[in-house]
């Protein structure tokens, strides 16, 4: 396996562009099924993630182009040749159960495999099928998949969540565009993901309302048509880069960054004595003077503190001037970066979901190993602060949600490699 071998102690000084939003844009390509005329996306990132759904898709019948190196996509689903989602595809990515309530709107049936185990957490989709059913679907669970039917269709129903689901949510709204009547989701997820794939749905020709807020309602409609939509800017890469200069120090522009996609993160990291600046081109971020001053975190959905920026933030907190402490509230299992970063000298003491970190004046480097995809990136940033050399191994896990993030790391200063593995 590869790894990735940084050298610290160089400020950051540059421009880095942000990606499209990963998770926005899977939710993306399996709303295409439910139009038989091609759906375009442009700004698709380039990862592994966006390649295993397109193989899903594909084995689904859609047929997939993809243009100015993979940015620009392509998505025709004219002909439906299958309603199953195979294990062997849908266990590599979860966002892969997305294709349920498209499949079901639009066939009427549907055999999706159950996700299977998660790194960070169970993560159940009992709120996704819960969901479906109160749109009439009858569900039945076999061999590990989910067999769906609504022979007579979806109706428009009332769906309550007891508690806040962004798969479960977007899998419901894609699922209600082509039920007959109103669909009204309550406490539904908010994130900028939802309201991005909302705006798509809206140029397909569905009638939504409310995204962005916690109640949501759907009219249904007949058929929807293609359209061409971009993808938003991806927050959790431009939270990632916005540590960047306040763990190393220096002052780095994010091309294509908005504040207001990490408003609770951003305003985290100016109380800790960061600057964050909105240019026309993007946000500008710089740490001048001297050490960060430790903050409390506590993981919410959204608009709170993001959960995928939690790990990068206790990087962070490892050289604060004080003691900090981080709440998870999203997922259990989701401190598993904390001991790699005490390999490298930090001070952390990990109860339940509660972590407190006690900054240190240094971080030493040392082999340490990823355990999830945002486990990885903070365990990089760790390194980009460190006395010395940090190895990274086991970083396909990168691959999955950071598109050429070495390249975009050199091009600002830092010192850092990939070294293939055997």
């Amino acid at each position: 396996m590869d790894s990735i071998v940084v050298t610290g102690g160089n400020e950051l000084h540059g421009e880095i562009p942000i990606s499209g939003a990963k998770n926005t844009c899977l939710k993306l390509m399996t709303a295409a099924i439910l139009s038989d005329q091609p759906v375009t996306l442009t700004n698709v990132p380039a990862l592994s993630d966006i390649r295993t759904l397109t193989e899903l898709l594909q084995s689904l019948g859609v047929e997939i182009a993809q243009l100015q190196n993979g940015h620009v996509m392509v998505l025709s689903a004219e002909q439906i040749a299958s309603r199953r989602a195979e294990y062997e595809i849908v266990r590599k990515l979860r966002a892969s159960f997305n294709v349920l309530g498209p499949l079901l709107a639009r066939e009427g049936e549907a055999e999706v495999s159950l996700p299977g185990g998660c790194a960070i957490g169970a993560r159940a989709v009992d709120l996704h099928l819960k969901a479906m059913e109160t749109l009439g679907a009858e569900i039945e669970l076999r061999e590990g998949y989910v067999h769906a039917s609504a022979p007579n269709g979806l109706k428009g129903a009332i769906i309550e969540f007891p508690l806040v689901s962004v798969g479960a949510t977007e899998n419901a709204m894609t699922a209600a565009t082509l039920a007959k009547g109103t669909t009204v989701i309550r406490n539904a997820a908010r994130e900028p993901d939802t309201v991005d794939l909302a705006r798509c749905l809206s140029a397909m020709g569905a009638k939504i309302e409310g995204a962005g807020t916690s109640e949501i309602v759907i009219e249904g409609v007949d058929a929807l048509h293609g359209c061409t939509h971009r993808v938003i800017a991806d927050r959790i890469e431009m939270g990632t880069f916005m540590i960047a200069p306040a763990i190393c120090g220096g002052e780095v522009e994010l091309i294509g960054g908005r504040r207001d996609l990490v408003e609770a993160f951003a305003q985290k990291l100016e109380q800790a004595g960061v600057e964050i600046i909105e240019t026309d081109r993007g946000l500008k971020v710089s740490r001048r003077n001297g050490k960060v001053r430790s903050v409390d975190v506590r993981t919410e959905p959204f608009p709170g503190f993001p959960t995928d920026l939690q790990a990068q933030m206790m990087a962070l907190m490892c050289l604060a001037d004080g003691t900090s402490v981080l709440e998870e509230t999203i997922f259990e299992n989701r401190f598993m970066h904390a001991p790699e970063l005490i390999r490298m000298g930090a001070k952390i003491d990990v109860h339940g979901g509660t972590a407190t970190v006690q900054g240190v004046e240094t971080l030493k480097g040392a082999p340490v190993m990823a355990t999830d995809l945002r486990a990885s990136v903070s365990l990089i940033l760790a390194g980009l602060a460190a006395e010395g050399e940090t190895q990274v191994n086991r970083v396909y896990h990168l691959d999955r949600g950071y598109e050429r993030l070495e390249e975009k790391l050199r091009a600002v200063g830092a010192t850092i490699e990939r070294m293939p593995g055997s």
